[in-house]
């Protein structure tokens, strides 16, 4: 028979081997979402709609000048925001800590597609890292994703703002790309504009479905896309 504080000691040393056991499971959870660099299942080009992000931007400092690079120069419609690896659920980021310089003459040849240095060094950092290929290679591929993609001809000159469903958006870039199904693309967006439109693709930048990111999308009825800015 087990008296009192055998039992006690007995359900104690049940919760802590419970918790131990849960540890690990934590622990590899963790370090999925880090991940290794390379090991992923595909990609998602994220497209940021510049005018939203702009007077979205404007909106939080109402008071203040706005000083960002892609709200100041020149007009653009979709940049690039990242090219994210992906995992069938879930995705990595950080990979490599600290991550590989990323040189400057690099940053700079992509301020066409990604107008903030901020920007080309954070998804460097964040995503980059988990693509499994330098930093000349992962922002190769960065714009081989976009120049292959084709925008759209009816957002590439917005001068008003536009109501628009989500599903409008979708369907004109399946429209504009043979190869895209709806599957692969979704719409994000805030409490009112239309954000990015994200797409999917295969690690060698074919395109590809992926449930997971489709069932993220924007659930609006309809969406605003603010004007591109005058180029005066």
């Amino acid at each position: 028979m087990f008296n009192r504080n055998q039992v006690i000691r007995a359900a104690a040393a049940a919760v802590a081997f419970s918790l131990f056991i849960s540890m690990p499971a934590s622990a590899q959870e963790q370090q999925q979402r880090r991940g290794e660099p390379g090991q992923f299942d595909f990609y998602v080009l994220a497209l940021s709609w510049s005018p939203s992000y702009c007077e979205a931007a404007r909106e939080r400092t109402p008071d203040r000048p706005l000083q960002l690079q892609q709200c100041t120069e020149r007009p653009y419609h979709f940049v690039v925001h990242g090219l994210w690896p992906q995992y069938e659920r879930g995705f990595p980021r950080e990979c490599q800590v600290p991550a590989p310089r990323l040189n400057r003459n690099i940053m700079s040849s992509m301020l066409d597609l990604m107008p903030s240095p901020r920007l080309v060094f954070n998804e460097w950092d964040r995503h980059g890292t988990c693509s499994g290929l330098g930093p000349q290679g992962y922002f190769d591929a960065v714009r081989k994703s976009y120049d292959q993609t084709k925008i759209p001809e009816k957002f590439q000159n917005v001068t008003n703002y536009l109501m628009v469903t989500p599903d409008e958006v979708e369907d004109a870039f399946v429209a504009a790309n043979p190869g895209l199904s709806r599957a692969a693309v979704a719409v994000t967006c805030d409490t009112r504009r239309l954000s990015e439109v994200r797409i999917c693709m295969t690690k060698d930048l074919r395109f590809r479905d992926c449930p997971e990111v489709d069932r993220r999308a924007c659930r609006r009825d309809k969406i605003v896309m603010p004007p591109v800015r005058s180029s005066g």
